[in-house]
């Protein structure tokens, strides 16, 4: 398997929990109030699966090692990707913040929450669409077989060392608690066939 893949593979249980968002959003609206448990554990996934081990994977290893052999950072694919990662935080931080007030049925919170999950749900979509059809082609192209196997190496460094072992099977189960509880089903491997922009502002 290629580093990519395993990233491919990160994204299918990150769309799932997007999905996931989606509809505790959509039934807080209804009951206009937030379903904290289910909410804290969407942000706790957020943040340490999607933002702590994904994102930490491709931005201290993939896009250094994608910048090392000529892709630039400043206006190139892997600064975009980069600007999207901390856009995506600021959202996070946003329903975290939110999330107590929208709980206890505050309108402009609970407003404040859906507003930045719906912002955080459009952005990390599109963005991994432009990773999976884009991104990563062009990384299986520009790394060398041995330049993939290093690679591998350090992504289970970052599960078992920066993570710590068992803490990404946590989150694994925290995705599918959330995919029964909504009637979410888990992703497919997304269509290798779907065209779509390249990594550009």
């Amino acid at each position: 398997m290629k580093p990519t893949e395993v990233l491919s593979n990160e994204h299918r249980v990150i769309e799932q929990v997007l999905d996931c968002l989606e509809r505790i959003i959509a039934e807080a609206r209804t009951n206009g109030r937030l379903d904290a448990a289910s909410a804290g554990d969407a942000i706790s996934f957020f943040r340490g699966f999607a933002d702590q081990c994904h994102h930490g994977k491709e931005e201290v290893h993939l896009f250094p090692a994608l910048e090392a052999k000529g892709f630039s950072r400043a206006g190139g694919p892997t600064g975009v990707m980069f600007a999207e990662h901390e856009a995506g935080r600021a959202c996070v931080r946003a329903m975290s913040e939110a999330m107590d007030a929208a709980a206890q049925g505050d309108p402009a919170a609970l407003a404040r929450f859906a507003e930045a999950g719906g912002e955080y749900i459009a952005l990390l979509r599109q963005h991994i669409e432009k990773e999976d059809h884009c991104l990563f082609s062009m990384a299986n192209q520009a790394l060398t077989d041995e330049d993939q196997a290093e690679l591998m190496l350090k992504f289970e460094k970052v599960e078992t060392e920066k993570m710590g072992r068992g803490t990404h099977g946590k989150f694994l189960v925290i995705a599918r608690a959330l995919a029964e509880k909504y009637g979410v089903k888990p992703k497919a491997v997304a269509d290798a066939g779907h065209s779509v922009a390249c990594c550009h502002h």
